[in-house]
């Protein structure tokens, strides 16, 4: 009779053949997850309904924003992490942009500035109290306007400062320098429909994004050109997410022509062909990824589902090994993960989860178990820290910058966060907006931004009956 040890036999949970197999042993083979005590969960929060693919929650080591349901505009919550239970309905919230908020980012280089995109066509700029909000906060150190249609999309450079990637229902990507508020670089054409992500590389030489065309690009931007592609990545029509891995390879999440949910590992050198394709169910929920460059470990949650994934990525095949599944009863309407920077070492905790429910967000603990009590360097290699290392204008400037790394050893203690500064029109903003003219109330601002956006709109159909005119035209010779 043959004997196996359980600890290497992994059966994905719907049994798909490439889990059946024996796989090399992992030390995140027993890696649980747990939710936490329902009193260091953060109640009566209302969470959007907005029907947008993001997350919809952003976490680091301060604070955790959650996008909520606002009347008469977009608004998100921001809560230091430690104020758990019940959440006042008066609690303050970020409250500037005009329509709903779909997404938000929070500065790798400083944890009291986020940035948000919104369906009012903007990407506004925040800097968040040291100690968090103690009234609404609705003016923005700054607002980027450049977006025709609803931004759906921000994500920040992993190592220059103060640049901001964002992507709209436009088809436009803009890469902004938010230290002087312009649009360096604006790459369009290259998508002919919505984006339904962008993602930088580790050192953000290069960003790999996903569209409704069923195309995987990869650009470099600053050459405002596509250096690799792959059509068909995923043959169903559902959002595809795409993330590019510490090594240089993309992980994206999609679905077949039967509907079933995918997952895939692609060589940008060379995309003919995935280096590994598995498919895993066919629920409908889109899956959102999140890595972590140090363990190698990609955690998915499904929108909609009650579970998360993990699963560990290796030069051996099948590439994409199974790990472990976490499920819980209730099904997540978005997820934040919060950098390694803000585990607990002492607790072996590799990663953390903050599950929004409809009215309530839930961290989750993922834990590798370990009798002893010492640090465990093969757990946390160094990691990157909250330094940047260019500034911005040497990034536009052609020049590239590793993550500047950390060791957790003795745990992360936060540095003095600089304050935000925007020299814009000869006019510096110290960490908030300078003073407005006396005349110029936030009712009147917030006119002032819809005109403009309803200006653009306009433009832009001027543009677009012009063109069918002349089509017309055209056909009529």
């Amino acid at each position: 009779m043959t004997l196996y040890n359980p600890a290497t036999l992994v059966i994905c949970p719907n049994d798909q053949d490439m889990f059946r197999r024996v796989v090399r042993a992992s030390k995140f083979r027993h890696v649980f997850g747990q939710a936490v005590k329902n009193d260091q969960c953060y109640d009566d929060i209302r969470v959007s309904r907005v029907t947008w693919d993001s997350s919809f929650c952003a976490v680091n080591p301060k604070f955790v924003a959650i996008i909520i349901e606002a009347s008469g505009g977009g608004a998100f919550l921001v809560l230091p992490l430690q104020k758990t239970g019940r959440i006042d309905k008066a609690y303050p919230t970020v409250c500037g942009h005009t329509g709903p908020v779909l997404d938000i980012d929070w500065c790798p280089h400083n944890d009291h500035v986020i940035a948000s995109g919104s369906e009012d066509c903007t990407v506004m700029v925040w800097q968040i109290p040291e100690n968090g909000l103690v009234t609404p906060l609705a003016d923005p150190v700054v607002v980027l306007e450049g977006h025709s249609k609803r931004v759906g999309i921000v994500t920040w450079h992993p190592t220059a400062r103060n640049v901001l990637m964002s992507a709209g229902c436009d088809n436009l990507i803009i890469i902004w320098n938010v230290g002087t508020g312009e649009a360096m670089i604006q790459l369009e054409d290259m998508h002919p429909d919505v984006i339904f992500s962008a993602c930088w590389s580790r050192n953000g030489a290069l960003i790999c994004t996903a569209c409704k065309d069923k195309k995987i690009r990869v650009i470099d931007p600053r050459k405002e050109k596509i250096v690799a592609e792959k059509d068909k990545a995923h043959d169903g029509a559902r959002p595809m997410r795409a993330i590019f891995l510490a090594d240089g390879n993309i992980f994206t999440t999609g679905f077949s022509r039967m509907s079933e949910r995918q997952l895939a590992l692609w060589n940008p050198k060379s995309m003919d062909e995935p280096i590994s394709v598995h498919e895993l169910d066919t629920s409908n929920g889109v899956l959102l990824p999140f890595y972590d460059p140090d363990t190698n470990v990609v955690y998915l949650c499904g929108k909609g589902d009650s579970s998360i994934r993990y699963f560990e990525i290796t030069d051996e095949a099948p590439y994409v090994h199974y790990l472990n599944t976490f499920s819980s009863k209730e099904p997540q309407r978005g997820m934040g993960y919060m950098p390694k920077r803000g585990l607990d070492v002492n607790k072996c905790e590799i990663a953390r989860f903050y599950k929004l429910h409809e009215r309530k967000c839930e961290p989750i603990i993922m834990t590798v178990p370990r009798k002893s009590d010492l640090f465990q360097d093969d757990l946390y290699p160094d990691t990157a820290g909250p330094d940047c290392a260019i500034e911005a204008e040497d990034w536009f400037d052609g020049k590239n910058g590793e993550p500047i790394l950390i060791s957790l050893k003795n745990g992360y203690v936060p540095g003095k966060n600089r304050d935000l500064k925007v020299v814009k029109k000869s006019n510096i903003l110290e960490g908030k907006p300078a003073k407005k003219e006396e005349n110029t109330s936030p009712a009147k601002t917030k006119l002032l931004r819809e005109v403009k956006s309803l200006r653009d709109l306009v433009t832009l159909q001027d543009r677009r009956i012009a063109k069918l005119e002349d089509q017309i035209s055209k056909v009529a010779i």
